[in-house]
């Protein structure tokens, strides 16, 4: 079982690039395979997730070639896919998995869909359900309900459906299931889930019609569009153990270049910002349809605040991190409305909770989230204390956890860390770089 060991002391100073933008390529991937002719995927994330997915369209008759910057994608267009010789394996990706349920189910072969142990325990009636309204003939365990799943390929019709949650993988796997659907589709959600599915369509010439949380998009069966060059924005979710990191760590300073900023994934700045942390938005500019900028992070003493279910959607992977945030803080954090966060790739409401006491916060579990008690005082943010941990086999946990060590006066080692490969290769490394070249500053 591999581990890390987290020795405290130092603050984090320095400039640093995160990987690719996980979700955006995730479906830069999908698009590009479908596009006919070739293009080039420079940025990418080369996290196991992303590699999954690249894996499944090359058992798909895709070719693509990779290299440690750039992926070459030889689009196939809407109807180039071929039937795999094996079931499809997402690996650790509820992403690759649900949106892939939907883009398959409107093609003429027979696929299986199926992932590790934590996807085939996550739900997928969500997406399976809808997708069945539509006319799509999908089997699984639990009669569709987990994975693995068998799709069948079948003539889709368009619907309007309303989504009981604020879910960008629900909403994505509509719209590629409503690309080989006749009719109109419609997709009304609670609140505005990440819209980098319809940014990324509208980069490849898809048309669709965008109203306050509602999507409207044609079946285009008959569609085709071009290759074309994608440049993979800074993932946001990466970056966010360094932002936090680099607002509780005293005396750190950290620039993070090229970062994701779209406003549906934004919520971690804002909270941050109201709990009083400094983040400069330097030079804002495009990329591939996605907003991107460099941001600054400087310590400053945090405080608490209420985090309710509006937010939710705009944070829903940083919130680990953001527990960190909220334990050092000075004050109560109050965190509800996030309860889809019991159904990710852990627990992750139970795990932070667990992971945190052991390292010396007081925290409430309630069924939809959480009330943090912060360590911190009046003009100082508090401290963690050293202890042994797990990841729960959660990456944005074990990251969480690594970086709220580093406020702790004694060593923490944290269990079971191999899962971080899902979307930050190298996250040791970066984060070892920034400790030493504090060290050398000094």
């Amino acid at each position: 079982m591999s581990f890390l060991t987290m020795t405290p002391g130092r603050p984090l100073k320095g400039t640093i690039h995160v990987p690719g933008d996980k979700s955006v390529t995730h479906r830069t991937i999908m698009l590009t395979a479908l596009a006919e002719g070739p293009s080039t995927v420079t940025g990418y994330c080369r996290g196991e997730d992303c590699l999954n997915t690249m894996r499944a369209f090359q058992s798909l008759g895709v070719r693509i070639e990779e290299t440690a910057d750039r992926l070459q994608v030889h689009g196939k267009g809407m109807w180039g896919l071929t039937e795999p010789f094996s079931p499809i394996d997402c690996g650790n990706s509820g992403t690759g998995i649900r949106l892939m349920t939907g883009l398959l189910a409107g093609q003429d072969f027979f696929t299986v869909l199926t992932g590790d142990e934590s996807i085939r325990r996550r739900p997928m009636g969500r997406v399976v359900k809808p997708l069945r309204t539509m006319g799509a003939t999908i089997a699984g365990r639990k009669g569709g309900e987990l994975a693995p799943v068998a799709i069948t390929g079948t003539r889709l019709k368009g619907m309007s459906y309303a989504s009981p949650v604020a879910s960008a993988q629900i909403k994505s796997s509509l719209l590629f299931a409503a690309l080989y659907a006749d009719g109109t589709t419609t997709i009304a959600e609670p609140r505005l889930s990440r819209d980098h599915t319809e940014r990324m369509f509208v980069h490849f010439g898809i048309p669709l019609r965008r109203d306050g949380c509602t999507v409207q998009i044609e079946g285009r069966p008959s569609a085709r569009w071009n290759g074309k060059a994608v440049v993979v924005p800074g993932d946001l979710s990466a970056a966010a153990f360094f932002i936090v990191g680099a607002s509780i760590v005293r005396d750190s300073d950290v620039t993070l270049r090229a970062v994701g900023i779209n406003p549906t994934r934004t919520g971690l700045l804002d909270i941050l910002r109201h709990m009083g942390a400094h983040i400069d938005v330097l030079d804002p500019r495009e990329e591939a349809g996605e907003p991107v900028a460099d941001l600054r992070v400087c310590s400053r003493p945090l405080r608490g605040m209420r985090i309710g279910p509006e937010q939710i959607p705009q944070t829903i992977d940083e919130f680990p991190i953001l527990c960190v945030a909220a334990a050092v803080a000075e004050g109560e954090t109050v965190i509800t409305g996030a309860e889809e966060l019991r159904v990710k790739e852990s627990d992750r409401l139970a795990a932070m909770a667990s992971e945190l006491r052991a390292m010396g916060a007081s925290i409430e579990e309630r069924p939809d989230g959480m009330v943090i008690q912060g360590l911190g005082r009046k003009g100082a943010n508090g401290t963690l204390t050293g202890a042994a941990c797990t990841s729960h086999g959660d990456h944005r946990v074990a990251m969480s956890v690594a970086i709220g060590a580093l406020t702790a006066a004694e060593p923490t080692l944290i269990q079971d860390t191999a899962c971080i490969e899902t979307s930050f290769p190298g996250f040791d490394r970066t984060l070892s770089g920034l400790l030493t070249d504090s060290e050398k500053r000094l």
